[in-house]
């Protein structure tokens, strides 16, 4: 597959603003991609670093998980799932600083301040689709010495897909989305010989879904369904079951598919991040409590030295100082590396050349 410049489309979409929101809205302008996408123009952000792995010419990246230590920022990895082989953790710089052989592992996450009887760590888990043994493989991330270990495995009668993990006070969830339309959520916690597995809540949607992040302050669960839009629903376990529609695919602002969904807090505003994959741009939603207010979208082009996004799968936002970037990150999988064709990998972007994109 031949990689199409992001500058020609860029210029086709800025053409179309010049004539008028009228206009624009009636006529389709190309995405980053060459795809005709009606509608929305995307912002254009470049990346600033982006991920190489040496050892495998043929890495098939799909979501990336971040972490800082509060205490030293400077101190910072990002995980990244390969769906042939397993995790990876990488620097900031985009090398590589371990790789952990866990089989085609899809969707990560991560939550920090996880106890065990060693001390608090970093709980790291990810779904893995292997056929005969699906399930979640969970590990530990010791934020001493940014090793990351096995933490055991845990099966399902069901063919996980998607994942996500978050918090409710002192307790730990996972969450595994399905092809099927499901959705499991269940607590994790540390018993004496590894991770205890709680019974699953399990909530249902109408097709296939993938990307899902959980806004631990507010207690919700949002979902993407990949032809349909975004969804949000109690994460409260005693709480609803039934889902609230936040963005749907429009093929104006979200191009199915909808695929990984992020939130990055910043100022006191939170912002929900949707990978639009199928224009290979990203649609930047304000939280006001129980509202969504659409803010723009964006898309990442190549740049001097690294190359633009497409078809991205996962994304992760990173809220506060990260490594080199003091107001936080979004880290993007892209399908499709340049000059290194036959390999995936991961783009960071400084979230400061997001908000100026989008005028935030």
């Amino acid at each position: 597959m031949i990689r199409r410049p992001k500058y020609f489309a860029l210029l086709t979409v800025v053409g179309l603003s010049v004539l008028g929101a009228s206009c624009a809205s009636l006529e389709e302008d190309r995405g980053p991609q060459g795809v005709l996408a009606p509608g929305d123009p995307a912002r254009p952000v470049m990346a600033a670093v982006e991920t190489v792995v040496t050892t495998d010419t043929a890495v098939d990246a799909d979501d990336p998980a971040l972490w800082a230590d509060p205490a030293d920022p400077s101190r910072a990895v990002m995980f990244g799932t390969d769906k042939s082989d397993g995790l990876y953790v990488h620097n900031l710089d985009g090398t590589v600083r371990q790789f952990l052989p866990s089989g085609p592992v899809n969707n990560v996450d991560l939550r920090a301040g996880f106890p065990t009887p060693q001390g608090e760590r970093v709980l790291v888990a990810a779904s893995n689709d292997a056929p005969g043994a699906n399930g979640v493989n969970l590990y530990l991330f010791d934020p001493a010495t940014l090793a990351t270990v096995d933490y055991g495995f845990h099966a399902t009668p069901y063919e996980p897909y998607g994942f996500c993990v978050g918090r409710r006070g002192d307790d730990f969830h996972i969450v595994v989305t399905t092809k099927a339309g499901t959705v499991h959520q269940m607590t994790v916690v540390a018993g004496p010989t590894g991770p205890v597995i709680g019974a699953p809540r399990v909530l249902t949607l109408g097709s296939q879904l993938e990307g899902c992040v959980v806004n631990d302050a507010a207690d919700t669960l949002y979902v993407g369904e990949e032809d349909v839009g975004v969804w949000r629903f109690d994460f409260d376990p005693a709480g609803s079951g039934t889902p609230t529609e936040i963005a749907r695919v429009d093929r104006i602002r979200i191009r199915d598919d909808v695929e990984g969904l992020s939130i990055m807090r910043d100022g006191g505003v939170e912002y929900l991040i949707v990978s639009s994959q199928g224009d290979s741009t990203y649609p930047v939603y304000r939280i006001e409590g129980d509202g969504h207010v659409y803010l723009g979208r964006f898309a990442i082009v190549d740049g001097p030295v690294i190359d633009g996004v497409t078809s991205t799968d996962g994304l992760d936002a990173f809220s506060g100082p990260i490594g080199p970037f003091p107001q936080g990150a979004v880290a993007f999988h892209d399908d499709i590396d340049s000059p290194n064709p036959g390999q995936q990998n991961y783009k960071i972007v400084d979230w400061r050349d997001i908000k100026a994109a989008l005028g935030l």
